[in-house]
């Protein structure tokens, strides 16, 4: 019989035992009267100055509503922050950029609200502040706030993300201008994207302009006839040691937040698996993939049993079912990018042609899943600008042509 871990923190009273809850402040947890409609901020507070971005004139954090992935009629809560450029707001307020956020972890304590950012979004983000865009940033359902994170599952993160900005424009009036581009890397890719495919039926009130992606991780088997290049094994060895990091996560964020009552850890991970399942609940990326290098643990000794089932189930969730974006995407892959794999980006770009979308797609040679993001602000601002005046941008789709071979990291 497999021992049961012991959990690093204790776990609130009548919370999910896997989904990391715990660790944060009672900012995250909300007390008062149900809300009853999504979009809707609880409550904010200033954000402390060490999680704050150097662009900042102004930043908080925030707790709002949003509607659940799963039961359109329930309403839960998300944290985020918030964060407007120095000095006064233009005559109609600041255009918004609706940033969603890499991979993390599961945990609450990976919130990025709750966290000084990584230097590179740092960088990236305060660029855009001193532009003149606002920025708002999700943490997505189940980091920060209470409840099992979704991990790349589309529909969850859009809606986030929307009902982020929903949120905001009611919160801050005059400060904000009904003028939105959704911004996501990696993870977060898939969230912008989705946030601008969900928009029409589910948020139409919001005048979203384009969407920019980085790094992306996003699928569909509706490709609509358009060329996909085979796509190879999911883990690369460049990272060996930390796959099984990733698969984790995937099991307790993709998988099991399909149905978390009903999909049981103890019924999935092997006995060698508990350390880094356990490990997932107070862990953040970084110390999560470092965790798993010194266990060694190979992803497919991770699992007692097969997934096949549940993978299936989870992905015919995540997929979008179809492509059609109603407005730009930029799209920038980094051609040494082995996290998300080339191959897969352009599969779903070339997806996104196909349906007739207007997709700007830059490739940026020997440049990482990480530098693809600063690399991408070459080009990424004048598209912002155009959308956001309404003004033609590239449609590069006629000019797609497949990544290559992936190439060595730049020095």
């Amino acid at each position: 019989m497999v021992a049961q871990p012991v959990l690093a923190q204790p776990v609130p009273r009548g919370a999910d035992l896997w989904a990391g809850d715990g660790g944060v402040t009672p900012f995250y947890r909300w007390t008062g009267a149900a809300p009853s409609l999504p979009g809707m901020m609880l409550r904010t507070e200033t954000l402390p100055a060490e999680l704050s971005l150097a662009g900042a004139g102004r930043a908080e954090r925030i707790l709002y509503s949003a509607t659940n992935w799963l039961d359109a009629r329930a309403i839960e809560t998300v944290s985020g922050a918030v964060f407007f450029p120095k000095g006064a707001p233009p005559v109609g307020g600041w255009p918004v950029i609706a940033w969603a956020h890499g991979t993390t972890g599961v945990a609450d304590v990976c919130a990025p609200s709750f966290n000084p950012r990584s230097l590179r979004d740092q960088q990236y983000l305060s660029a855009w502040l001193e532009a003149g865009y606002a920025v708002v940033a999700t943490d997505y359902a189940g980091l920060g706030a209470p409840g099992p994170h979704p991990y790349l599952q589309s529909r969850s993160e859009g809606i986030a993300v929307l009902d982020s900005v929903r949120a905001v424009l009611k919160a801050y009036p005059g400060l904000l201008a009904n003028k939105v581009v959704t911004m996501g890397q990696s993870q977060g890719s898939g969230a912008a994207i989705a946030a601008a495919w969900l928009a029409p039926t589910y948020a139409p009130e919001l005048k979203i302009k384009g969407t920019v992606a980085t790094g992306l991780v996003a699928h569909t088997n509706n490709t609509g006839g358009a060329p996909q290049e085979a796509i190879p094994s999911l883990y690369t060895d460049r990272d060996a040691g930390g796959n099984a990091a990733y698969e984790i996560l995937y099991f307790l964020g993709t998988a099991r937040s399909v149905d978390p009552k009903g999909v049981r850890a103890e019924d999935y991970i092997s006995e060698a698996g508990w350390p880094l399942l356990e490990k997932a609940q107070t862990t953040c990326m970084g110390g999560l993939r470092a965790f798993a290098r010194d266990i060694a643990l190979p992803v497919d000794k991770l699992y007692k049993r097969p997934i096949d089932a549940l993978e299936a189930k989870a992905d015919a969730l995540s997929d979008f079912p179809d492509v059609k974006i109603p407005t730009p995407v930029f799209v920038g892959t980094g051609l040494a990018d082995s996290d998300a794999q080339t191959v897969s980006q352009y599969n779903f770009v070339s997806a996104m042609c196909a349906a007739g979308n207007t997709v700007e797609w830059r490739y940026y040679p020997r440049a990482t899943h990480a530098s693809a993001v600063m690399r991408s602000r070459a080009d990424s601002p004048a598209f912002v600008e155009k959308v956001l005046h309404d003004k033609p941008v590239a449609n590069l789709c006629p000019s797609l042509v497949p990544p290559g071979p992936l190439q060595d990291p730049e020095d």
